[in-house]
C-alpha cells in the first residue's frame, strides 16, 4: 500500500515558545531511538540497524506533510511501537531483508503490507489511548495490528482472505500479541459484538466509508481510512464523531492502497 509522496512544507516559526516545544519534541524523539537501539541490541545487528533507520525515515517524513495532516510531528508512543515491533516477522521470507524499507510489500494474495510511513501516520492520526479498545479491517500479515497493540488496551481485527487470517493469528499469538483478537469476516460491516471501538482502522481503499463502521464508533472517536476507486486517485479521511453523534470528515493527503474487498 504505497502512499503517493505528498510534500508540504511548513513556514518556521519564530516563537519563543514554538521553538521550546520543538527542541522538547527533539529530545523525546532521540530518547526513543536511544531506547530502540537499546532494546535491539540482542537482536540480528542488521535488523536492529534497519529499525532504527526506518524510525528515523519517519520522523524525516512527517515533517514534510504537517499541513496536511495537521500533525508536526509522530508522537513518541507510536515511534517506539515502530521502532519494537519486528517488521521483518510479518513479511514473506523471500523479501525479509526489505522489511524495514519505507516502501510496501507483497504478502500474497494480491495484497500488500503498507509503508512504514503510513503505519505510523494511520496510528498517529487514531490518537490512540492506553485503555482504548480499536478495531482494523484488513488484517494483512498482521503487522498494523502488533503496532495497535502495543499502544491499546484491545485490538480487534478481521481479514476476509482465509489464509491470511490463519497466518496472521498464528503468528500474532506466536510473537505473544495476546490482546489481538483476529476474525476472518467482510470488514465493510465491523465488528458489532465488540463495539464500540475507540478508534477503527482501515488498511484498504473504500469507494466509500462504510456506514457500519461509523455507526460502530464510540462519540469522541476516529476512523482512518483510504477513500477513493479502486488503482485511482485516493485520499487519506479521518473520520470524527462528536459527542451528539455528528460526524465530520477531513481530506488528509493522496494515497494509493489496495481496494477493499467484500460489501464495498
Amino acid at each position: 500500500m504505497a502512499q503517493s509522496r505528498h510534500i508540504v512544507r511548513a513556514a518556521a516559526s519564530n516563537d519563543f515558545s514554538a521553538g521550546r516545544l520543538l527542541i522538547i519534541t527533539a529530545i523525546a524523539i532521540m530518547s526513543v531511538l536511544a531506547a530502540i537501539a537499546i532494546s535491539a541490541a540482542a537482536e540480528e545487528p542488521d535488523y536492529a540497524i534497519e529499525r532504527a533507520a526506518m524510525v528515523r525515515t519517519i520522523v524525516s517524513y512527517s515533517a514534510e506533510v504537517n499541513l496536511a495532516t495537521g500533525r508536526d510531528r509522530i508522537t513518541p508512543g507510536v515511534l517506539e511501537a515502530m521502532g519494537i515491533v519486528p517488521r521483518h516477522e510479518f513479511v514473506p521470507e523471500g523479501v525479509r531483508r526489505q522489511a524495514y524499507a519505507d516502501r510496501p510489500l507483497p504478502i500474497g494474495y494480491g495484497q500488500t503490507i503498507s509503508q512504514p510511513f503510513i503505519v505510523a501516520l494511520m496510528t498517529d492520526l487514531l490518537q490512540v489511548e492506553p485503555n482504548n479498545v480499536v478495531l482494523e479491517i484488513g488484517t494483512g500479515s498482521g503487522y498494523q495490528a502488533a503496532v495497535l497493540a502495543r499502544l491499546a488496551r484491545e485490538v480487534h481485527t478481521i481479514e476476509i482472505v482465509p489464509a491470511l487470517a490463519d497466518a496472521a493469528a498464528q503468528r500474532l499469538q506466536r510473537l505473544g500479541y495476546v490482546n489481538v483478537a483476529t476474525r476472518l469476516g467482510d470488514g465493510y460491516y465491523g465488528w458489532q459484538e465488540a463495539a464500540p471501538f475507540d478508534g477503527i482502522i482501515v488498511t484498504a481503499a473504500a469507494s466509500q466509508i462504510p456506514p457500519p463502521l461509523i455507526q460502530q464508533l464510540k462519540p469522541g472517536g476516529r476512523m482512518v481510512i483510504p477513500v477513493g476507486a479502486p488503482f485511482a486517485l485516493q485520499y487519506l479521511v479521518l473520520v470524527e464523531v462528536d459527542g451528539e453523534r455528528k460526524v465530520r470528515t477531513r481530506q488528509l493527503l493522496p494515497v494509493q492502497f489496495v481496494p477493499l474487498a467484500g460489501r464495498n
